[in-house]
């Protein structure tokens, strides 16, 4: 029989006792209902915040592709990651928990095999959710930096000053998290707001300001290799990190579940809606800004290290100002982001936790007296200060997070959908389904495409950006993951082994 974890917060909170397949009894904690489909699918639009994440990052697939490399990357990520939510969905709507994919593959698996499926699932989706959680903070501070520069051609920036930038903003996003949390579904819808105010504003100062605009011939066929490889695909496929990024981060809906009031509905609504609202968003901004674009060297090779930037001072013909305020959407997004983030990563750890797989689990399952678990909201936030502290030892820090959230979270992505394929064609009898359902054979198709999508981008967003290949300019994404993966083996083997079990049956 599963033990229950020992309830230790300061407060009474909300807790029923589930019956599991071995019929053993366990208590599982819960948090309050606050969300809807909603503010559930804003926290999603708003935290993926698509169009802003292009702008921050597409200097990596200008550089690694150019154009090409960012439109048909684009409507690739969109492809793959809308079979990837409908893929997830169907698991998402019979087993909604806030543990999301380390709770699916639990479900889908084996019984002999659900612990050490759901242990790796866990830790990887970790992983991927606290290294986009610190992504958004690190672009922010990192434009704010170039604004700086653009505004004042003698500033020098320096990294600890990045870093207290970085810093504020995540005791921020801490802090809402912290002590706003009866209030937080009505922040993301109106951060959501914001979101969608700010990406008209773009799209229509985008459209009318430039002087001179590209061809369509520059937009849909101009490529541009400039990361040192030989090969014109593998140089095409790095450049997919920026594409690849700003389409993840989707599943924060399922994380959310336990929080709303009908999450077998609502959450494949949250997760399929986000990805068609920000792709619609993001591609609309994207063809917007390569089509205004002037002189595309010196995008690419700004001093204020974001060709976005560049992009706007050209598009204002030169006024400082204009082109701050403009960039300054994308700084503010990505600040409100963090706290969507943070929420997300927090219910995650949090739920593994209450199922007992990390060391301490008491301690960060543990809720305060507003039913937030404010233990794994304090651990979140360290985590991600310190791999903020990184970026002070080395520049290849950003393109590290922003490698590790794709690879991480499309692995966790991976696992429950391959289980789920391997269910659909072998025992689909055994199948308890909930109300989203695909059709089999539709089912079969987006299932396939979606692994094959994964398994594509997993390949090339692994490589180093650039070569030769140095220390400062290496894909240190592999290096953290092989890293994780050792020392979670390794805590399986010595502690968790004997007491983790597997998540407990919620439903």
């Amino acid at each position: 029989m599963k033990q229950p974890i020992e309830d230790v917060s300061d407060a009474s909170p909300v807790v029923r006792t589930e019956t599991g397949a071995d019929g053993g009894q366990a208590e599982v904690i819960e948090l309050n209902k606050n969300f809807n489909t909603l503010s559930t699918f804003s926290l999603a639009v708003s935290l993926m915040a698509t169009w802003e994440a292009l702008c921050s990052t597409m200097g990596i697939g200008l550089a690694a592709g150019g154009a090409v490399s960012l439109v048909y990357g684009f409507l690739l990520s969109f492809i793959g990651n809308i079979c990837t939510a409908m893929s997830l969905s169907e698991p998402a709507s019979m087993f909604p928990n806030a543990g999301g994919q380390y709770y699916m593959i639990s479900e889908l698996s084996h019984f002999r095999s659900k612990a050490l499926l759901s242990w790796y699932t866990g830790w990887i989706s970790l992983v991927g959710w606290v290294a986009l959680t610190a992504s958004a903070p690190f672009g922010a501070a990192n434009i704010i930096q170039g604004l700086i520069t653009l505004n004042q051609p003698d500033y020098d920036p320096q990294r600890w000053q990045w870093f207290l930038i970085y810093l504020g903003i995540t005791l921020l996003a801490f802090a809402m998290n912290t002590w706003g949390a009866k209030v937080l579904p009505l922040l993301e819808n109106i951060i959501m707001i914001f979101h969608v105010g700010f990406f008209f504003a773009i799209l229509i100062a985008c459209a009318a300001l430039p002087k001179e605009r590209q061809s369509a011939e520059f937009v849909f066929t101009y490529f541009s290799n400039g990361t040192g490889w030989d090969s014109n695909g593998v140089a095409w496929g790095i450049g997919m990190l920026t594409s690849a990024y700003i389409m993840v981060g989707y599943d924060s809906a399922a994380h959310m579940s336990e929080e709303m009031k009908n999450p077998r509905t609502g959450v494949p609504r949250a997760m399929i809606m986000s990805i068609v609202v920000n792709g619609i968003m993001g591609f609309a901004v994207l063809l917007a800004v390569l089509f205004g674009i002037g002189d595309f060297q010196a995008a690419v090779t700004s001093r204020t290290g974001f060709p976005i930037i560049e992009i706007f001072f050209q598009m204002t013909r030169g006024n400082a100002a204009a082109a701050s305020a403009m960039s300054c959407t994308i700084v503010a997004s990505a600040s409100l982001a963090t706290v969507g983030l943070i929420a997300s990563t927090s219910r995650t750890l949090w739920s593994f936790a209450r199922d007992g797989a990390p060391a301490y689990s008491r301690y960060l399952s543990r809720v305060s007296d507003q039913h937030v678990p404010v233990h794994a909201v304090v651990v979140v936030t360290v985590i991600v200060i310190l791999l903020g502290a990184l970026n002070i030892a080395s520049t290849a820090a950003f393109n590290a997070v922003l490698s590790v959230t794709v690879v991480g979270l499309s692995l966790s992505y991976l696992i429950p959908i391959v289980a789920m394929l391997y269910r659909r064609i072998w025992t689909p009898k055994q199948i308890q389904w909930g109300p989203w359902k695909m059709p089999q054979a539709l089912g079969i198709v987006i299932n396939v495409a979606s692994i094959v999508y994964i398994l594509f981008l997993t390949c090339f967003l692994v490589l180093p950006a650039t070569q030769p290949v140095t220390a400062q300019n290496m894909n240190y994404s592999s290096l953290i993951l092989g890293g994780v993966l050792i020392l979670v083996t390794a805590d399986w083997i010595f502690r968790a082994r004997k007491t983790y079990e597997g998540p407990v049956p919620m439903y």
